[in-house]
């Protein structure tokens, strides 16, 4: 088939990539004219393991073209794909994006003469593809739906995984406004044997919240429970996961081998979670709910518990050094990222733990191999901080280390290199990547989450 995508950020292009992957014909659309011609170079506007290659594999075939014309690469498809961004300002969901999006996309849908299905691929909350978006689509295309196709196909893409998620999904909904939408959206994953849900539009929107509210869940459930092990005496709740995860319906026992799942990663004490999905979702749907008359407790403590966890990593630090000031102590922070393999610093739990560090009056010298090789963030340049090439760098003569993303790099260091660098080795782990009783045994003062 061939497929237009408005809009090249993260799940445009992914989604661009995996589906000429297929053999389908695919233009990404962007007005941004360096991120077209980047693209059409072969380099992706962000990092994601393999990404350039894949890109590179699709422009050799010609399965794959980026350009700034969205009228021509609508004229040229049978179906289009919005994936502009729908971010959240003030806990609510933005639709100026798609607001405009739609409104380009209906202009051009009204010069096509064939049928054509538009599927929004946007995050958005129920109701909005059909009390939103439609109505734009058929006042500015001057059409109305049956005359062209409506659906609404939620992604589940993990950042650092994105492209074998894209490839390999766990299921394909196709929220659709009619049974022909829905029938000729589907073609595109004809290659793809995994379930197909056919459900309404809401619905499909609401899926999406859905999952991401759960795994928000019980990251910030397993968080609350560090808290309480953290103030009970002799406890160290990653002992605590350890035999919650052996528990035969969390980790069944399938032909003598014991299997676990993905899921056993949301089940684990840190310092919170970030990124460009789960924050905004959860305070999307929190705000939804209170908008339609629904309580969304759970969902509002989820976010609470978030929002303050990165505060514990404080706590823990002061508890450490011993002091209540940290007035002109070189603190290194370790990962600005919201996660490894990627560099996406949004919602970072990095940002609230540094700002903290600075309003103590602490001098921070952050690392992370990622987070500001080509496209520094705003967020990271309008903080006095410093930002180290090295590990040695960021750790030397440092009085503590604190340890915010799980990078392989960080996963490898030795008690001995930090007893090397730093002034004093004091190590605040806000993931528990390191062995607590080695790094003692060593003579580093540990502090993780959780004990």
């Amino acid at each position: 088939m061939k497929i237009a995508i408005v809009g090249t950020g993260y799940v445009g292009l992914v989604t661009g990539i995996s589906l000429a992957l297929q053999n389908h014909k695919v233009i990404c659309v962007d007005n941004d004219k360096n991120k077209v011609s980047k693209i059409n170079k072969g380099k992706s506007p962000f990092f994601e393991p393999d990404i350039d290659k894949y890109l590179k594999k699709v422009l050799k075939e010609r399965t794959l073209k980026a350009t700034n014309d969205l009228q021509g690469a609508i004229l040229e498809s049978n179906v289009t794909i919005i994936a502009v961004g729908t971010p959240t300002i003030n806990s609510k969901i933005d639709l100026s994006f798609i607001k405009t999006a739609s409104a380009q996309i209906g202009e051009s849908l009204g010069k096509v003469k064939n049928y054509h299905v538009i599927a929004v691929k946007s995050t958005v909350l129920p109701g909005i593809t059909e009390k939103v978006i439609k109505p734009i689509l058929e006042k500015y295309s001057k059409k109305k739906v049956g005359e062209f196709g409506l659906c609404m196909n939620p992604e589940f893409l993990r950042e650092g995984n994105a492209i074998e998620d894209a490839l390999n999904p766990d299921r394909i909904i196709i929220g659709q406004i009619d049974d022909k939408s829905g029938k000729e959206f589907a073609k595109i994953y004809s290659k793809l044997s995994v379930p197909k849900i056919f459900t309404n539009l809401a619905t499909a929107e609401f899926t999406k919240y859905a999952a991401n509210s759960l795994f928000a869940t019980l990251i910030s459930f397993s968080n609350e429970i560090s808290r309480i092990a953290e103030t009970t005496e002799n406890v160290d709740v990653l002992d605590v996961w350890k035999g919650v995860h052996l528990d035969k319906r969390l980790s069944p026992i399938i032909n003598s081998q014991r299997i676990k799942p993905g899921v056993l990663s949301y089940i684990l004490s840190g310092c919170g979670f970030g990124g460009s999905c789960f924050p905004k979702d959860i305070k999307a749907l929190s705000s939804f709910a209170d908008e339609i008359g629904s309580e969304g407790g759970l969902i509002k403590s989820v976010i609470d518990i978030n929002t303050t966890q990165p505060q514990r990593m404080i706590l823990l630090l002061k508890k450490a050094m011993g002091a209540a000031n940290l007035k002109n102590k070189k603190i290194a922070v370790l990962g600005l990222t919201f996660k490894p393999n990627t560099d996406d610093i949004r919602e970072s739990v990095a940002l609230p733990i540094i700002e903290t560090l600075l309003s103590q009056e602490a001098i921070v010298v952050a690392h992370d191999p990622m987070a500001y090789k080509e496209n520094i963030s705003p967020q990271l340049t309008n903080l006095p901080i410093t930002l180290a090439d090295t590990l040695k760098e960021a750790l030397e003569n440092a009085e503590a280390a604190i340890v915010v993303t799980a990078w392989d790099e960080y996963i490898k260091l030795s008690p001995e290199f930090f007893i090397k660098m730093m002034k004093k080795p004091i190590v605040i782990d806000g993931r528990r990547i390191y062995d607590k009783h080695s790094f003692l045994k060593k003579g580093v003062i540990y502090k993780g989450i959780g004990t």
